[in-house]
């Protein structure tokens, strides 16, 4: 066969069996691959990071030359809600539960995870790469060495997750600024912030100060489609009538 026949081959080749393909590729490596959602994840060992990554990339086979994005994840809260829409009244809105009444996290690995997302032109393919993070100090290895395009992505899980990444090599904050104290996408850090600024007249410059908004819940609104259709008939009737 060509390569264009392979190419085109490979293309065609369902995600189960293309998952199925790479977890045997990797399997020394340890490497976990699932097929769900239309994409394929690989869970790679933090360990084997750098070697699944190149191998990825330069595989002829898998070519997975472009990194596309780098995102962090805090799995503290997973599974826990703060809302209760199932039982929304007919007004459209939800009632925030208390913190006692949340439903409990089921998470069991650790706490942050750092996701890549590659793409292989040559074979039209997409794939994600998830290795985890310790949970009391969140280091994983470098890529930028093997996708250059990863130097401010990974600042920017450092800045906003504080996630470290060894190898990197200009490792700052990039969103928030330098005298930014905790890292905002943090489970545990509060949606309304630690600290507030404002600029002070006499000073003359912009001074720090304790947060002056109170904390709440945050409640969605919710509306439900058959309740908005019994509020049309209803009128409907009316009308008519």
């Amino acid at each position: 066969m060509s390569e264009e026949e392979i190419v085109e081959e490979v293309k065609k080749t369902p995600l189960e069996t293309r998952a199925e393909s790479l977890q045997e590729r990797f399997a020394e490596q340890s490497v976990e691959a699932i097929a769900a959602n239309g994409e394929i994840t690989l869970e790679v060992p933090r360990d084997n990071l750098l070697t699944v990554c190149t191998a990825l990339r330069d595989d002829p086979e898998l070519a997975y030359a472009q990194l596309i994005d780098v995102c962090g994840v805090d799995y503290s809260d997973y599974g826990k809600v703060e809302w209760e829409t199932n039982s929304a009244t007919g007004s459209g809105f939800s009632r925030g539960v208390a913190d006692s009444d949340a439903r409990e996290a089921k998470w069991q690995k650790d706490r942050f995870a750092v996701v890549y997302h590659l793409i292989s032109y040559k074979y039209n393919s997409r794939v994600r790469v998830r290795t985890y993070a310790d949970s009391e100090f969140p280091v994983v290895d470098s890529v930028v060495d093997i996708w250059n395009g990863a130097n401010w992505f990974e600042r920017e899980a450092f800045d906003l997750f504080g996630i470290l990444f060894d190898g990197h090599p200009d490792l700052r904050r990039i969103l928030t600024d330098y005298g930014f104290v905790g890292h905002p996408f943090r489970k545990d850090f509060p949606l309304i912030g630690e600290v507030e600024m404002r600029y002070d007249s006499e000073k003359k410059r912009v001074v720090y100060q304790p947060v002056s908004i109170e904390p709440r819940v945050n409640v969605p609104r919710v509306i439900r489609s058959e309740h908005l259709h019994g509020i049309e008939d209803e009128s409907n009737d009316m009308a008519e009538g």
